[in-house]
């Protein structure tokens, strides 16, 4: 399979990127700062370029059987202002799969139903910034025509893998507090061959 990673310097990024070599995918990795990827494998593609530069997307689309998104929000709007664009360049290149990772602020609250966590008394968070960044995306991705998932984990210790934790579909498992950056990749990895949660968000937690 061809995966396209964005975000593949980060912390889960790097993550899902081992874990599709290790399989024997060929990996694309759109990055803005090449030198950060220290990674040697002949499967995978280093491309010098930036998420908020369609042309730079267009020459990584270009034969990609699926996206792995896990930018973050970086304070800014980079998040928002590169799906608008990540979103045409899978229609222009007939690209129908994406999966990517978003924060459990984005999940149905239990306390009041008809609200996001972020927006109820659920979520603890003083800034809701980055949730109001990754809300948008969610309803960018909702009303895509396209195959998308998004993994929520709430908060992210970088830890060990453990592969032992809990999932909901749009919701986050009851109790849950964490999850390691290492079980989230490895579940958002998995989702390139699993289509249950096609169009669903899925809360990750211990």
């Amino acid at each position: 399979m061809k995966i396209l990673v964005l975000g593949a310097t980060g912390r889960v990024g790097s993550h899902i990127v081992s874990l599709a070599l290790r399989d024997g995918h060929h990996v694309t990795a759109l990055v803005r700062s090449p030198s950060k990827i220290e990674t040697i494998d002949k499967n995978l593609h280093i491309s010098h370029g930036n998420v908020l530069n369609q042309e730079d997307l267009e020459l990584v689309m270009s034969e990609v059987d699926i996206v792995i998104s896990a930018l973050n929000t970086d304070g800014t709007n980079t998040l928002t202002e590169s799906m608008l664009l990540i979103l045409e360049t899978m229609k222009k290149a007939n690209v129908k799969r994406i999966i990517t990772v978003g924060t459990a602020g984005i999940l149905q609250s239990r306390l009041t139903s008809h609200l996001l966590r972020y927006q109820s008394s659920e979520s603890k968070r003083k800034s809701t910034y980055a949730a109001e960044e990754h809300h948008k995306v969610f309803e960018m991705l909702r009303h895509s025509d396209v195959d998308w998932t998004i993994v929520c984990p709430t908060y992210l210790p970088d830890g060990e893998y453990t592969g032992i934790y809990r999932i909901e579909r749009n919701y986050l498992p009851e109790g849950g507090t964490k999850i390691s950056v290492a079980d989230t990749a490895e579940f958002t990895y998995q989702q390139i061959r699993n289509t249950e949660y096609l169009k669903s968000r899925v809360g990750i937690a211990y």
